[in-house]
């Protein structure tokens, strides 16, 4: 979030042509400090469709859980 940006704690997850990455990782590594190498185009953004979806189910399960132990 945007703690992490300011902190520079950002995690990316980068698709595309490897020399490419190679080339930007080090202006990423400025903003981030956990920068990973997917694969091909697209993947990167797959990952973080992943993330974010295991983060939602996540999140999801916290909130029913605290629902059950209120109502209980």
């Amino acid at each position: 979030g945007v703690g992490a940006a300011r902190a520079g704690n950002l995690t990316f997850m980068v698709g595309g042509v490897e020399q490419e990455f190679n080339a930007a990782k080090e202006l990423l590594t400025c903003m981030g400090s956990n920068v990973v190498y997917c694969g091909e185009v697209g993947t990167g953004q797959a990952a973080k469709i992943c993330n974010n979806m295991l983060l939602a189910i996540s999140m999801i399960g916290t909130a029913e859980t605290m629902n059950l132990g209120i109502r209980l």
